[in-house]
């Protein structure tokens, strides 16, 4: 992404401690922008990465906030504009993942979900509407490729990210009149922390493989798609969800591996019960 494209700009990543939100952020910053970093678990990881933001040359701060609780996620939305002091630029990434069987998942874990995943983005982007009005700005939400095709156990995760798929539509026809730009972008398979975590013998390589383009994205080609639809480049577009995902939801999987539970435990030490 060309250096200095950003400049300026004041910019909040939620979800930004680790893996993609934190790729987002420094992203943003390496273009010249201000950058508001949020975390609710992963205070080390955010906090490193605004200092190294502001090794480039710009402002940079972590908040922390636990978006199950929407007045953490509110407020956490009115310190970042604070200390910007206005926003033009807000990025939607934070969320949890959680596989379990659809028979086994209880009320509070569904509830632990959509209340990150859909219910903290709603009010965070509610909080941030008068000083995204005030720049005329763009806002960026992250979904996911579980929100245009199935995998085994993700019935309350994909939920939310269909959902989300349907609220950027729905947002960006509101608030467009108003000067205020919304799409999503749509992850598939992209290399994070996380994924070492909770996948035994992750082979970074074998699961690249079976990607289209060859390969696991990183954090940067998700970084590089945000700041294209931020910045002025993305200006006719409105409404959409850029899947970025080297190819995966473009063939056709014929096969029975989705008669194969997982093994892998996606929510350990974000979701009760897993």
């Amino acid at each position: 992404m060309a250096e200095g494209l950003m400049s300026g700009k004041r910019v909040l990543v939620t979800g930004s401690g680790t893996g993609i939100g934190r790729g987002v952020g420094l992203g943003f910053a390496r273009a010249g922008a201000d950058v508001a970093f949020h975390y609710a678990h992963s205070a080390a990881g955010a906090e490193s990465a605004a200092a190294e933001a502001r090794a480039c040359g710009v402002r940079a701060a972590a908040f922390g906030g636990d978006f199950a609780v929407v007045e953490q996620a509110q407020r956490v939305a009115t310190q970042a504009v604070d200390f910007l002091g206005g926003l033009d630029v807000l990025i939607n990434n934070a969320g949890i993942t959680l596989n379990v069987p659809f028979e086994a998942v209880t009320v509070e874990q569904f509830d632990v979900v959509y209340n990150v995943n859909i219910r903290a983005m709603f009010f965070v982007t509610q909080a941030c509407l008068p000083a995204l009005l005030a720049s005329r700005g763009a806002i960026v939400n992250m979904t996911s490729v579980h929100a245009f095709e199935a995998m085994n156990e993700h019935s309350v995760y994909a939920g939310t990210k269909g959902a989300i798929v349907s609220f950027t539509r729905q947002l960006a026809i509101e608030l467009i009149p108003s000067g205020v730009r919304v799409n999503a972008i749509a992850p598939g398979a992209v290399l994070v922390e996380n994924h070492y975590k909770v996948i035994n013998n992750l082979d970074p390589e074998a699961l690249g493989a079976g990607v289209p383009a060859g390969h696991m994205g990183r954090p940067d080609d998700i970084a590089n798609a945000c700041i294209f639809l931020a910045s002025s480049q993305g200006r006719f577009i409105i409404g959409q969800t850029l899947i970025v995902d080297g190819g995966t939801t473009s063939w056709m999987p014929f096969g029975d591996g989705y008669k194969t539970r997982l093994d892998a435990k996606f929510g350990l030490g974000y979701v009760p019960g897993v």
